[in-house]
């Protein structure tokens, strides 16, 4: 998963002296935003052949992700909920949103798993990144810490986690890049083949390349920065370029430490939580460096994810808040705390992340556990990408004449290779990865396809069972907006009365 910081760094609030973003400085923001060192050991298993496994997902879903979500953020303000439900009707936006919303929910015992590896190496005892129980220790007091913190309010760890993602990312980032160009050119031993023919890997059966969807949400995140597409003084020109410059970017923060990882850390000590720290302390016990480099640094990755973590934990629900207040949940999940904070959804949140928790306990591979919750939120946010690229199709023919600061060139085309791949990671997510072993390979689509269900079933059902006294709105604002009730006697179940958030004029109106 990203970093998930962009929203809150400083790049994304330009003073009004320089209110206009550069092709530079967008290309940085979505840098900061997407790129994440916790997938890495994953694919350092493929040495060269990571190459080509990151390069793929990056063609077919990083660059169209991109593209479509800057057409959409320039048509209509509001982020996926609206513009899924401006194209689809509210029942699609409302699932959209929540799938948004529930993939963060099991994206945070990941990132809290990849802390408590990381911390292991803080406490001098690299054992324990091997341990569920320390692990699921860890991910609820860091989770719940966090969500007190969040319910307070206020914006207090904004920069942290925008300064967090940079010295717990990038910096590390670069110091693996710079030990690994030293390692390779110093004549040391490569734990992996170097030889170009490597770079294409090699394919064993169908579930040796499963791991190739926990690159898709490496991706993830690409259409956050969309938003920012109004700022640039030219964004038709300068919006492609700054995607081009990022993704080379992102793929070099992703392919050059990877192969930093493989050419020191022999596969068969690879853990896919544990890798990273496991490249640095094989760097610094060949060089002569005592433990504690290991452990400085181990602590500056977890605390760059634990600030993604802090940032936010309160973030994703809050989408889900703008919908659930005209009537889409029950008004317990609307409910406020006196800092207005959406202390119902948090509630739930946490509820959720407690039980998948409970997972690095019942699974006594750590790995496994972490590889089985990746597949699961790639399942439920692959489904929200591939309404988002259905959405930009259906809009780009029905609104035609909403003014966009940026167009895609063919979207039809652009939108329709996002869409299929993100529908070909989603059926790869439901084969157990090569080596899997947690529990029975026959279970593990029917595990998969009952997450899926369980998680990403509700929004359907609570739309179906939605009452007219869930909808806290004022009069003045059903009369402006309409209610869901109209909303479903619309042909084809699209807004009967105008919804949008946005400031979107027709073409003739410029």
């Amino acid at each position: 998963m990203s970093n998930r910081t962009a929203a809150n760094h400083p790049l994304a609030k330009p003073s009004p002296a320089t209110a206009l973003l550069g092709v530079g400085q967008l290309a940085l923001l979505t840098v900061v935003v997407v790129a994440s060192l916790r997938s890495l050991p994953a694919m350092a298993v493929f040495g060269l052949g990571s190459i080509t496994l990151y390069i793929i997902p990056a063609i077919l879903f990083l660059i169209p992700t991109a593209l479509v979500a800057a057409e959409l953020a320039t048509g209509w303000k509001g982020g996926v909920y609206i513009w899924v439900r401006e194209a689809l009707g509210n029942r699609w936006g409302f699932t959209a949103v929540w799938l948004q919303w529930i993939q963060n929910v099991v994206w945070y015992p990941t990132q809290l798993s990849f802390i408590a590896a990381a911390l292991a190496f803080v406490f001098f005892d690299p054992s324990l990144s091997n341990s569920g129980f320390f692990t699921a220790v860890v991910i609820l007091v860091l989770y719940w810490g966090s969500t007190l913190i969040a319910l307070r309010g206020g914006n207090l760890f904004a920069k942290l986690g925008s300064w967090g993602g940079i010295l717990g990312t990038l910096l590390p980032a670069a110091l693996l890049i710079v030990f690994g160009a030293i390692w390779v050119f110093s004549g040391e031993k490569s734990q992996v083949p170097l030889e170009a023919s490597a770079i294409i890997p090699p394919f064993t059966g169908i579930a040796s390349i499963v791991l190739i969807v926990s690159n898709f949400l490496a991706y993830a995140g690409m259409e956050v920065n969309a938003v920012h597409v109004n700022q640039m003084k030219n964004p038709g020109r300068g919006f492609p370029r700054a995607t081009l410059i990022s993704a080379i970017l992102i793929l070099a923060i992703f392919i050059l430490p990877t192969l930093a990882i493989a050419v020191a850390v022999p596969q068969k000590e690879l853990g896919l939580t544990n890798g990273i720290m496991l490249a640095f302390q094989e760097y610094f016990g060949h060089w002569g460096v005592g433990e504690w480099a290991t452990a400085v640094v181990s602590a500056l990755i977890a605390a760059g994810a634990l600030a993604s973590v802090l940032t936010w934990i309160a973030g994703p629900s809050k989408g889900v808040l703008a919908a659930a207040e005209t009537g889409l949940l029950p008004k317990l999940l609307q409910k406020r705390n006196k800092a207005g904070v959406q202390s119902g959804i948090l509630m739930l949140q946490g509820s959720i992340v407690t039980v998948l928790a409970a997972i690095f306990i019942i699974v006594p591979n750590v790995s496994a556990a972490f590889v089985a919750l990746i597949d699961m939120a790639a399942a439920l946010y692959l489904i929200m990408y591939m309404l988002m690229f259905a959405s930009a199709i259906v809009l780009r023919r029905t609104q035609p004449r909403v003014r966009r600061a940026y167009r895609v060139p063919a979207l039809n085309l652009v939108a329709g290779v996002g869409f299929f791949a993100s529908l070909a990671a989603f059926v790869f997510a439901f084969i157990p990865p090569s080596g899997f072993t947690a529990f029975p390979p026959a279970l593990y689509p029917w595990i998969v396809g009952a997450v899926i269900l369980v998680l990403g079933g509700p929004p359907l059902l609570f739309y179906a069972a939605r009452k007219p006294s869930w909808d806290m709105r004022s009069d003045a604002d059903k009369a402006l907006h309409g209610t869901h009730d109209e909303d479903a006697a619309a042909p084809g179940g699209a807004p009967a009365a105008s919804t949008t958030t946005s400031d979107s004029k027709p073409v003739s109106d410029r």
